[in-house]
């Protein structure tokens, strides 16, 4: 059922006017019979009385603006720099603050990839093994990635992990024998996909903190930190070319690392891990790890030195 309109079909004029007169007859019994006599005095009653509300108002009005200015005018305190020291030294000794190499990590998680070589060793593509396990960081945001070329070397088919857990198969678009590097592109990607900061090693110095991320064993993303312990080093094994201009490193690396990213405390991307020295048998860390400097990873990837 339809419901009934909530206004008078009277117009605006009707309805004013049987308004007015509703309320003298209310207020003053007997002001029809005087006229407009009757109807000016209440009009003059009601005129009053705001007049006198609204001069009082404004009163208050003008006094509460003079007190909030008298107040905004006054001299504020001034700040000493032993009250700005003890600031700081209070917050540090009350906040848990993360480590310069905690928020450096937290910078270039996101652009981190999990490599998987495939093995060559059956014809079936359906049942190929992951024949080892690296990792690779994403330069740009069409999916271009750089690892290690002994990662990714005569795999059949190679497939990466993003940090959000999608998953992609990868070519490789290019190669640098003698930094042992690798240019992968994926070519499924993620919506949200980030790319690294790419900084430069020729302002490292031997004692600057490091961190180096990947998947060491397959376990990651992990971190690991340290600081730069030598520059334009040389490494190479007997079945390997020398490679030359290496940062090296104390920050733990082990097989799994390889093609992940050395980073500086901006978390912006110096080196590329490459390898480890260990004069034993065991392919475990001692103390010292090797990274391809970013430039020489630019030359594999067609940028120019930065």
């Amino acid at each position: 059922m339809k419901r009934a309109a909530l206004y008078s079909r009277k117009s605006t004029a009707a309805r004013a006017e049987g308004v007015s007169q509703a309320s003298v007859a209310a207020l003053h019994p007997g002001a029809e019979r005087h006229g407009s006599f009757g109807i000016q005095s209440i009009r003059e009653g009601f005129v009053r009385w705001p007049l006198g509300v609204a001069f009082l108002l404004c009163a208050l009005l003008a006094a509460s603006l003079t007190w909030a200015f008298t107040r905004q005018g006054a001299a504020p305190q001034r700040l000493t720099q032993d009250d700005i020291n003890a600031a700081v030294l209070h917050a540090l000794n009350t906040q848990d603050l993360p480590s310069r190499a905690a928020r450096a990590a937290q910078l270039i998680v996101p652009s981190v990839v999990r490599v998987r070589p495939q093995d060559e060793s059956t014809q079936d593509i359906s049942k190929l093994q992951d024949s080892g396990v690296g990792s690779g960081v994403v330069i740009s945001e069409d999916g271009v990635i750089l690892t290690n070329l002994h990662v990714v070397q005569g795999a059949k088919r190679i497939k990466v992990t993003f940090a959000d857990g999608m998953e992609s198969e990868a070519q490789v678009i290019g190669v640098q024998t003698e930094n042992d590097l690798a240019v992968i592109k994926a070519l499924r990607l993620p919506d949200d996909l980030q790319p690294a900061v790419l900084g430069s090693s020729q302002n490292l110095q031997p004692g600057d903190e490091v961190v180096a991320v990947g998947f060491p064993f397959g376990i990651g993303p992990s971190v690991s930190a340290g600081v730069v312990s030598g520059l334009n080093r040389q490494f190479g094994s007997h079945d390997k070319p020398v490679m030359r201009g290496l940062i090296q490193a104390d920050a733990a690396a082990n097989p799994g690392n390889s093609g992940g990213p050395l980073i500086n405390m901006s978390g912006e991307v110096v080196g590329i891990v490459t390898a480890i020295l260990n004069p034993g048998s065991a392919r475990t860390f001692i103390g010292i790890m090797f990274a391809a400097t970013i430039e020489s990873a630019g030359g594999g990837v067609g940028m120019s030195p930065f």
